[in-house]
Parts: structure tokens; C-alpha cells; sequence
């Protein structure tokens, strides 16, 4: 029988948002994998992830293994390869050992996700495998509901915007006429409420980091100061909505 790999979208921290359909899918699998940032030595950097500590509110940690992967590097192209390639060897070694391997990535495994690169390398080293996905709640599905801010209404676009590729790309998604949701924000923080101000998108905006965890913060994009904010800090700006219910149909 194939083996099969399994992608696991755990949402963005509160386990209580992961799936039924994750729940099961971590508890069936054999081995649940979870991603660990490297430390400068390229070795396990020891700090439990988002994803690890929200798998653990299903799983026992007998079936967690975490894998480093060079999580934080954009800079070192060689680095990051090698890394990849170690992790998608390591998880190899599972498939080939076990019937059945769950990766857990926070959010969706199919937006912004380590599982994307993992799941290319692991197809050419294992070519037999089945690859699947579950989807989870997204970063901004979460924030949108804890502070209610609408998404999308009537025709309006959605833009998702990771903010590493440029403050830049950021101008000019706000400068079109649907809402736009920031990703990675948080270093680039004044850049980011500089470019919300310059499109006239500042005062409905909103901003959150840790969503679902003790340390959560949701503010008002109005109130960024400059200074910076955790990496994954996601951000909402809606458009303007001056037409009344259903003004955007």
C-alpha cells in the first residue's frame, strides 16, 4: 500500500478552531510532524511552535516529531535549501516506516505553508506517496471574527498580501477596491501604517498578533506607532462601505 502524507491545517493558535475533520486526521496518523524553527546552528532551536502546542491538545506526544526547518530564512538561499532537503529526508524516513504521517502547519496547508515545500520534496524522494490536505481556519478568518471586521461584501475582491514581498506590493493592493489582508507584518510595521494613511485605509483598518493565545492582541490599525510588531502580526483593511446593506451587491 501507498503511504500517505497528510497535511493538517491547525489553525492560527486557539486550538479550539482546529477542525473535526484535523482533530481526526491527527489522531489517526501515525506519526503527527511539526515544523521547529532552526536555531543559528541550523539544530533544533528547542522553543515549542504554534502548530506543536496546538497538536498537543489532541495527540499524545509520543506521536509528535518535530522536524527543524529553516523557518526564518530568506537571506542564506543555500541555507534554506539544505534545510529543506534534511526535513523532507527526515519525514521520508517516517513514510517509509510508517503507513501513515500527519504534518501540522498552522492556518491552511495550502496558504503560505512550509507544507507546499515539504510535499514537493517529498514526492520525489518517496513516489509512491499520497499527498493530502485538510484545510484550517486562516489567520484572517480569525481576526476577522474577534474583531469584527467584515471581509468581503457583495462583489467586492479580497487581496491577500504577505508584506515580506515589499511594502511596495502592499501600496498597491490598498490602492484598489476590495478589502486587503496583510500577512508577516510585523517588522515592517511602519511601513505598513504609513501606506494604510497615504491610501486613506487607516481608520477602519484593524491589526492582530497571537489570536487565541494569552498574549493576543487586537487594535485598531490607527493606533500603530511606528514600532515594530510579532512577525506573524495579520492585518484587515476593509474598504470604504458608504452605500447602506447590501450597497456593494
Amino acid at each position: 500500500m501507498s503511504s500517505r502524507l497528510i497535511g493538517v491545517g491547525v489553525g492560527p493558535g486557539d486550538p479550539e478552531l482546529v477542525t473535526v475533520k484535523g482533530v481526526n486526521a491527527l489522531r489517526a496518523a501515525d506519526v503527527v510532524v511539526v515544523p521547529v524553527m532552526a536555531a543559528p546552528d541550523g539544530k533544533d532551536g528547542g522553543e515549542p511552535g504554534r502548530a506543536e502546542a496546538t497538536v498537543l491538545h489532541y495527540a499524545p506526544a509520543e506521536k509528535v516529531v518535530r522536524v527543524v526547518f529553516a523557518l526564518n530564512e530568506r537571506s542564506d538561499r543555500a541555507r534554506r535549501e539544505a534545510a529543506w532537503d534534511a526535513a523532507g529526508e527526515r519525514v521520508a524516513e517516517l513514510l517509509r516506516a510508517h503507513g501513515c504521517v500527519a504534518f501540522a502547519t498552522i492556518g491552511d496547508p495550502n496558504v503560505y505553508s512550509t507544507f507546499t515545500y515539504l510535499a514537493q520534496t517529498i514526492v520525489e524522494l518517496v513516489p509512491d506517496v499520497v499527498v493530502e490536505t485538510v484545510p484550517g481556519i486562516t489567520a484572517m478568518q480569525d481576526l476577522a471574527a474577534r474583531s469584527g471586521a467584515v471581509l468581503t461584501e457583495g462583489t467586492e475582491p479580497l487581496t491577500l498580501v504577505p508584506v515580506t514581498a515589499g511594502s511596495a506590493v502592499l501600496k498597491d493592493a490598498l490602492a484598489g477596491p476590495g478589502t486587503v489582508v496583510a500577512y508577516k507584518f510585523g517588522r515592517q510595521a511602519a511601513e505598513v501604517a504609513e501606506a494604510l494613511a497615504e491610501t486613506g485605509r487607516i481608520e477602519d483598518a484593524v491589526w492582530g498578533s497571537a489570536l487565541g493565545l494569552p498574549e493576543e492582541s487586537v487594535r485598531p490599525a490607527a493606533e500603530l506607532d511606528g514600532e515594530p510588531l510579532p512577525y506573524l502580526s495579520t492585518l484587515i483593511a476593509p474598504p470604504r462601505r458608504d452605500n447602506g446593506r447590501g450597497g456593494k451587491l
